[in-house]
């Protein structure tokens, strides 16, 4: 049994699912992740999730392995699946491999950005600000990601666009414990502004350096949590 349910107050009855239960199954355990209601180490017991969700067992499997492939759980012979412990190593390398790429996406985002991108841009930034100052951490995570591709997707580049999402989903856990922490939430402000200042510029290589020195701050701050 997991030692705690992930969220005694999320039941999901079958007849409200989306498209499929088991899209609606990994939708509500992303969510879960994002929020902290599931935790690093934890056991994801099947037939407990199901019960929580109001599905059968087989959307949740299928949900759990697409999360094993995302890097979000670890399955362990003849104990079953369980959150992922985090690891300062792992987070250094999923930002690292961003660091390449958005670098990429970045550099053509400043060649096509309008200003009515840059005010959408903005208007989003004014929603992550709202989060943060409020401390609504799964609002936080999502307005936080909207503003960042927002900027990435300007690269026009989607191959490339969704290997950077595919980096950012298996470095979600990591992103919730940052922003857990009122500290850390205040100093997005300020990095945030430098990145959108660059970007108004027009400015590729200033836009790359406060889009780096941003994932530096996050990877410094984490890893006295997580070594």
């Amino acid at each position: 049994m997991m030692e705690k349910s992930f969220d005694q107050g999320h039941n999901v009855p079958m007849a409200n699912l989306g498209p499929t239960a088991a899209e609606s199954v990994l939708q509500e355990l992303h969510s879960a992740l994002a929020a902290g209601r599931l935790l690093p180490g934890q056991q994801l017991v099947q037939e407990d999730l199901a019960a929580d969700l109001g599905v059968s067992r087989v959307p949740i499997r299928e949900s759990l392995k697409i999360l094993e492939g995302e890097g979000h759980v670890t399955y362990h012979a003849n104990r079953g699946y369980f959150v992922t412990e985090l690891s300062a190593d792992d987070l250094i390398e999923l930002y690292r491999i961003r660091q390449i790429l958005e670098a990429e996406a970045l550099t053509h985002a400043v060649l096509e950005v309008s200003d009515a991108d840059i005010a959408d841009i903005e208007s989003i930034l004014e929603q992550v600000e709202q989060a943060a100052e409020s401390g609504e951490v799964e609002r936080l995570t999502e307005a936080n990601r909207a503003f960042h591709f927002s900027i990435i997707e300007l690269s026009g580049m989607n191959r490339l666009s969704r290997l950077i999402r595919q980096l950012w989903d298996a470095s979600d856990i990591y992103r919730t414990v940052y922003f857990r922490d009122p500290v850390n939430r205040e100093r997005v402000h300020s990095e945030h502004r430098e990145i959108i200042d660059a970007l108004k510029a027009r400015d590729a290589q200033a836009l790359i350096r406060a889009q780096n020195s941003h994932r530096e701050q996050a990877v410094a701050a984490l890893k006295p949590v997580i070594s």
